[in-house]
């Protein structure tokens, strides 16, 4: 198993931002009956979502959140060393879309700026690899963005995913830790190519670059396949990265799941043996947005939090790929927890 520490890092900021329109599944669809609507909103548990419109991109939800956490932790452009754009929903092929970001924000031509393509299982990989660069000591600061735009690549016919994703971009400012401050964080990633026909967008990349069926440019889903990856390998994922740590579940104060669907969500916890009011859901109200949906309940699903004491998280995150990974960390009690929506 792929199970690492790190112990140079610490959270002093997340941002999540979604887009203005926020979309209210029982009441707007069109595409389906109201009947098979409401019966997929009862197990899917998403209400309403937050769409991005044709012009909005997952830089535009990235960059509006990064913005707002350099402001409140009073950064100067100058400080950062590191930028990190986890997203499956890039600006361009190229260049990398880290780049552009870089350049909106005014960044130092010294800080190293790129992307990281990877999906729901991304927040948990960016976090290693941000830990791993404030390890280096080279790097002092650095910005993790995650961002998906997954309503964008969504077919509004398909059942299996029409009334289930919703927008979302974030910010987590990481800043390098030393003596008896620094925590240990654990890591757990994990990937089984084999299952990458699961969930795919198969048209508009380079192997099929102008498909004759448009319905190739949209994703597709296998959704039986993915739920039997889920409940066969999250629940090991959970035990494995506790046991690296020395740790149980009594010591972990909320386990952070990506929130992939509502029946999904409740069926591991209770595999796991996970009381229900360690699990934060915002699933209900924002969808599911990908990787992003983790930093997105932290910041929702956190809104009454002890101001003595830091939690400690497990991070879980599961997905296309298929990839899955866990993060335990901690949150410090001075950490700045915010959410924004971008202006309409």
């Amino acid at each position: 198993m792929a199970i690492t520490m790190t112990r140079a890092a610490t959270i002093s900021a997340i941002c999540t931002c979604v887009p203005h329109r926020k979309f209210d599944n029982l009441t707007e669809t069109t595409e389906f009956e109201p009947e098979e609507v409401q019966k997929v909103v009862r197990m899917a548990g998403v209400h309403s979502r937050y769409m991005a419109s044709e012009t909005v991109c997952s830089s535009d939800l990235c960059t509006a959140a990064a913005e707002k956490v350099i402001t409140a932790l009073n950064w100067t452009r100058d400080s950062i060393d590191g930028l990190i754009m986890v997203t499956q929903t890039p600006d361009y092929f190229l260049p990398s879309t880290a780049c552009v970001v870089h350049k909106r924000m005014g960044l130092k031509d010294s800080c190293a700026a790129f992307d990281v393509g990877l999906g729901c299982s991304g927040y948990p990989y960016g976090l290693w690899m941000a830990a791993m660069m404030l390890q280096s000591r080279g790097f002092k600061r650095v910005l993790l963005l995650h961002g998906e735009t997954p309503t964008r690549f969504s077919s509004k016919s398909d059942r299996s995913v029409a009334l289930l994703f919703g927008d979302a971009g974030s910010a987590t400012a990481l800043e390098a830790a030393e003596g008896p401050g620094a925590k240990e964080w654990y890591f757990s990633l994990h990937t089984d190519g084999s299952g990458f026909e699961d969930l795919v967008i198969e048209g508009g990349g380079f192997r099929d670059r102008f498909p004759e069926d448009p319905r190739k440019l949209y994703v597709r889903m296998n959704g039986s396949n993915i739920f039997n990856f889920t409940i066969k390998r999250v629940p090991p994922l959970i035990q494995d990265t506790l046991a690296a740590a020395g740790e149980t579940i009594d010591a972990v104060d909320y386990f952070i799941f990506h929130q992939s669907n509502r029946f999904i969500m409740q069926h591991l916890a209770k595999k796991a043996a996970i009381p229900k009011q360690k699990i934060p859901l915002t699933i209900e109200e924002f969808g599911s947005a990908g990787g992003p949906s983790v930093p997105l309940t932290i910041t929702r699903g956190l809104l009454e939090r002890p101001a003595d004491r830091a939690l400690r998280l497990l991070l879980i995150s599961y997905g296309v790929g298929l990839s899955w990974a866990a993060a335990l960390i901690d949150l410090a009690p001075a950490a700045v927890l915010d959410h924004i929506q971008l202006p309409e």
